[in-house]
């Protein structure tokens, strides 16, 4: 078995994965570590109250999966992790000042807990790695560019992947062969272009702020806002910082970062909240648009996460009016409920439009496992 581990700054999110028995779900989440009512003072005792929870004996576990966020251009594949991993690890933290320090301290202090066993990182940016080079680079300054590390990443990339091989898996077609969107929605929010399970096209870049509207991030904005806030509204960079990443998105625009409670509101005829939905889908129909165009042949759109694989409303809505481009959604399948992979486009449409549930963690499981396996061969 396989034991997954996602270490932010102040949680830890846990599973225990058994790839030949995938039904078998054992984990959890330990918050607020370190804080006076939270749930563990520090990451070691945190990781101890996991293995506890888990009931886990020596001999249990044969590898520990790692999520990490940022790899950078180094990593473009899951990695063993030593010395040298660490420290390209931590040189990184420029790029991800929030996620990377978090998630080295919890490889850190597993691989205290759960010695002689692989550790194996797995980073939310691999998967972008393959985009060409048009998509990736800025047309900013280059050499400004090379010395700040400064180009379009892309994030979620394990969900992205996972969720481009289901689709290919229910439409029972080869991975190879097929063309996906993949539409990320939860609190944070990602689209990718995916091309024959290759990574072509992503809606974030540099730092998850850029792309789609997110719970409480804006997405696609002119970065002469960001001047405008300073000189005009005497805003810190800290400050701007702040409004970015916890007064933006739907909370920016409605003062609610939860999809299930901006619809309820919408449904009762609140008009901040049908502003912020209107706005949520219209940034998912032009990256849709422009990424059907990247792509040239389009064989399927995948919804997934917390809101694209619950909130039907905001599928149809974003889909609304693309049926000319062979994209439609059928009111009744949509509607259905389940955790099932679904095709909830009509019978004969050219474009597959599919509700595909993600699981990062065993994709991480898969990940680690398969990387493994090549390594014994």
């Amino acid at each position: 078995m396989i034991l997954v581990l996602n270490c932010g700054s102040s949680s830890l999110k846990y599973r225990l994965v058994d790839l030949d028995n995938p039904t078998c779900k054992r984990g959890g989440a330990i918050e607020r570590i370190g804080e006076s009512d939270g749930d563990a003072p520090d990451h070691a005792s945190a990781l101890r109250k996991a293995a506890a929870d888990l009931g886990l004996r020596p001999g249990d576990i044969t590898a520990v999966g790692h999520r990490v966020v940022h790899g950078g251009t180094r990593f473009r594949q899951p990695t063993p992790i030593d010395a040298s991993v660490l420290s390209a690890i931590r040189d990184l933290v420029p790029l991800a000042p929030l996620h990377n320090p978090a998630n080295l301290t919890g490889i850190e202090v597993a691989q205290e807990l759960v010695p002689g066993v692989p550790h194996v990182a797995v980073f939310d940016t691999a998967f972008h790695a393959t985009l060409p080079q048009a998509a990736a680079v800025y047309a900013v300054d280059t050499d400004l560019a090379k010395r700040f590390g400064i180009r379009r990443y892309g994030f979620h990339g394990t969900s992205h992947r996972f969720v481009a091989r289901r689709t290919a898996g229910l439409l029972g077609r080869p991975l190879s062969e097929v063309n996906t969107i993949v539409l990320h929605l939860g609190n944070g929010a990602s689209a990718s272009a995916v091309a024959g399970g290759r990574c072509v096209e992503t809606s974030m870049g540099l730092s998850p702020l850029e792309g789609l509207v997110m719970g409480t991030r804006p997405g696609d904005l002119d970065p002469a806002i960001t001047m405008h806030l300073h000189r005009e509204g005497g805003l810190t960079n800290q400050e701007i910082d702040e409004v970015y990443q916890r007064r933006s998105g739907l909370t920016g625009l409605c003062g609610d970062n939860d999809m299930r409670t901006v619809l309820q509101r919408r449904r009762a005829g609140d008009p901040a909240a049908t502003l912020a939905v209107d706005v949520y889908c219209h940034r998912i129909r032009k990256y849709v648009g422009a990424y059907h165009a990247v792509l040239g042949r389009l064989d399927a759109i995948a919804f997934t996460a917390g809101v694209g694989e619950h909130a039907d409303e905001i599928r149809a809505h974003a889909l609304a009016g693309l049926e000319p481009m062979g994209i439609a959604v059928d009111p009744a399948r949509n509607t259905v409920r389940g955790p099932m992979a679904r095709v909830i486009s009509p019978d004969g449409g050219t474009v597959a439009v599919c509700v595909v549930p993600t699981d990062e963690e065993y994709a991480i499981a898969e990940e680690t496992s398969e990387l493994l396996e090549l390594r014994t061969d």
